[in-house]
Parts: C-alpha cells; sequence; structure tokens
C-alpha cells in the first residue's frame, strides 16, 4: 500500500529537475523506511540497498567488477537453465529479505520452488545462494551487515569476491551459522548448486578466461555425475 507520503516523494522525483531539463539523480529518504517504501521509491536506475531500514546507495563499480560479474553471471546463468535448476538474477532485481531488509544482489541463485515467490518488480525470499563482489563503497556492508542478514534468513551460501585482491572466501550454511569453506582449495564447489564448481584461476578479472569454455566442463562433469 503507498502512503500519501510516499507518493508525494514519488512525484516530487519526477518534477526534480535541473535547469536544462534533465532528470538528476533522486534523493534518498532521510528516515528510516520498510521495504516496502523501498520498494516503491527504487527504480531500474537506481542501486541501493535497504539495510536496517536505511538506504545505501552503490557507486558505479570499477572495470575489475564488471568484468568479473560479467563472466561468472553467464557462467551461472548458463549451467542452471541447462540443468533446469531454477534461476540466477543479478544486482537489478530487488530481493526482500524482511521488513527493513531489502537487497540487490551482485548474483542470487533460486531454486525452481523458490518461483512462486517472485513478485512484478521484486523477489520476496532469500536467495538459495547469493554472491557480492566487493568494492570500496560496499565491502564493509557486504562483509557485515549484508552476511549476518543473508546468515540470519537462510541463505544456503554466500560467496565474497574481491575482484582487486582476489582474496575470494566462501562460505555455506551450518545449523544457524555460516562457515567457510574452500580455504586454500584451488577448485571451489557449491553446496547449494548442484553440480557446480569454479576453479579460483577462472576469478582474476585480467586473465578470465572464455565462458563457453569453462561451461563445457561444467557440464561434461554434470554428464558424468548423472546430472545432465
Amino acid at each position: 500500500m503507498v502512503t500519501a507520503a510516499a507518493s508525494s516523494d514519488r512525484n516530487a522525483r519526477r518534477r526534480w529537475r535541473d535547469p536544462n531539463g534533465l532528470a538528476l539523480p533522486k534523493k534518498a529518504p532521510g528516515r528510516l523506511i520498510t521495504s516496502e517504501q523501498f520498494l516503491d521509491w527504487v527504480d531500474e536506475d537506481t542501486r541501493a540497498d535497504l539495510i536496517g531500514g536505511q538506504i545505501f546507495m552503490h557507486s558505479p563499480v570499477s572495470l575489475r567488477h564488471a568484468d568479473l560479474l560479467n563472466f561468472l553471471h553467464p557462467l551461472t546463468v548458463g549451467f542452471v537453465q541447462e540443468l533446469e535448476l531454477g534461476v540466477v538474477h543479478r544486482e537489478n532485481v530487488a530481493v526482500r529479505l524482511s521488513v527493513r531488509e531489502t537487497f540487490l544482489p551482485d548474483l542470487a541463485y533460486f531454486t525452481n520452488e523458490q518461483r512462486v515467490h517472485f513478485h512484478e518488480n521484486h523477489i520476496a525470499t532469500q536467495p538459495t545462494l547469493a554472491v557480492e563482489v566487493l568494492s570500496p563503497s560496499t565491502a564493509d556492508n557486504a562483509r557485515i551487515s549484508k552476511f549476518a542478514a543473508y546468515e540470519l534468513h537462510q541463505v544456503q551460501e554466500y560467496w565474497l569476491l574481491d575482484p582487486r585482491k582476489l582474496e575470494h572466501r566462501f562460505f555455506h550454511r551450518s545449523g544457524e551459522q555460516f562457515v567457510e569453506f574452500a580455504q586454500g582449495e584451488e577448485r571451489v564447489t557449491s553446496f547449494s548448486l548442484p553440480g557446480f564448481w569454479l576453479e579460483r584461476a577462472w576469478l582474476n578479472p585480467e586473465r578470465l578466461p572464455k565462458v563457453g569454455a569453462c561451461l563445457s566442463r561444467l557440464l561434461a562433469t554434470a554428464k558424468r555425475n548423472g546430472r545432465h
């Protein structure tokens, strides 16, 4: 339900233009808000997270960040689609976790069973697997606030990828907490995306392999293991 205040805010945003008639970046509400208010405020041109009822805007990412995500997204999408395991979305889809927590994960995997929670402008359930690629402006939130929220809301697996230092970290659920896995291992095998694995060497933005070659290896392994 859209409140009168929210409607007024939205109309004001639409009128907020510079003297040349160009739309200016819209202001975030300067108050504690709900996920419903956030979803009414955010649009396809805005990158932000609602964390603890407060809006945190995203800055433009580095090319290393973008290159890594542009590799990982088609790789996971191709694997999931080929094996009919669900759906993968990237950072333009809002994921509502609670009344004051709505995130735009860099990558999020959902099983087929979770599709019942998909709505027109957001997904109203936690990802099975969430991936955040670290940027200077968002790294602390990804490591602390979002980590705790994903852990609390039953996300099964969480990857923190560092495109600058290559200090990638992987966590899976064990009871109520995340525990780290694949430390020091060259091959990282997902706990929550059946049959999916990758090599750490694939996650270097300066030496990214071909998506098609990596996907062929993944699908060949899946076929040998009876998943194809």
